[in-house]
């Protein structure tokens, strides 16, 4: 890319990597699971599964709305199936039952955040966890909000607090990453998401991420090999054109792709 071109694709990263944190702020690795060990060892994935999850746990809620496993377990499948308000009123309800249960706030507090309730979601999430008993999970969550409200300093604060009781977390190190392309910091969050991925098992995403940054720094065909890497090729011809996508929403000057440009209709996890 010629100098010229760098310093408007820095300009705009502010908005790109806003949408992939908007993404974070709901995701399961990057902020936790909802649900409690006991629902069991394997996540509904189909949409069969989730309907399936909504009659089950939806039945278990109306029969005791104070259950916190069944309200969580309820408003993770709600929010899997895009009724999110409906997943906040569950778990407000839940929560004013027993306020108390710090990992029943810190779904309240997550699903809050997943329909631009920032400042209620930190409330939640600060009584998530206590100073002495830090959750890094939240901790993690904390960080995302204060990204989306424009807080990046604060949030860094957060992410390099989590990483203090888990070095190397890649979703910790994903959203730092993010955090600091928020504040056109590309160098910086490029090398973090770099640490990120070459930790065990990262979440695709923490992949994609990289690759947004990658190519936002204008450095497309790397950006691109990111994006296809250990993936089998129609997964990896949706995140490229998921990638082009991303980017040329913000104005990037693209060039030609080498497969005809199909429109992801991805919608984040």
């Amino acid at each position: 890319m010629r100098p010229e071109n760098t310093r408007p694709v820095q300009l705009l990263a502010s908005a790109a990597v806003a949408a992939l944190l908007a993404l974070s702020v709901a995701g399961c690795k990057t902020l936790g699971d909802d649900t409690t060990g006991s629902i069991g060892t394997s996540a509904p994935r189909t949409d069969a599964d989730w309907r399936h999850a909504l009659d089950v746990w939806g039945a278990r809620y109306r029969a005791n709305p104070g259950d916190p496993e069944g309200a969580m377990a309820y408003a993770r499948a709600l929010r899997a199936t895009d009724q999110r308000a409906q997943a906040v009123a569950v778990l407000q309800q839940a929560s004013l039952r027993n306020p108390r249960d710090m990992h029943l706030l810190g779904a309240y507090g997550r699903a809050l955040a997943d329909v631009g309730q920032y400042a209620e979601a930190l409330d939640a999430l600060e009584r998530a966890h206590t100073p002495d008993n830090p959750d890094w999970r939240i901790l993690n969550a904390q960080g995302a909000v204060l990204d989306q409200m424009g807080r990046h300093a604060e949030a860094q604060k957060y992410y390099s607090t989590a990483l203090k009781i888990v070095p190397n977390e890649p979703s910790v190190l994903s959203n730092l990453g993010l955090s600091y392309a928020l504040t056109k910091d590309l160098k910086r969050a490029e090398a973090t998401l770099r640490r990120a991925v070459a930790q065990p098992n990262p979440e695709p995403k923490v992949r994609q991420n990289l690759a947004l940054v990658v190519g936002l720094e204008g450095r497309f065909d790397e950006a691109e090999k990111i994006a296809r890497a250990d993936l089998p090729e129609a997964e990896a011809e949706a995140n490229v054109n998921y990638l082009r996508e991303m980017l040329s929403k913000q104005g990037v000057p693209m060039k030609k792709a080498r497969h005809p440009y199909m429109p992801s209709r991805r919608t984040g996890s």
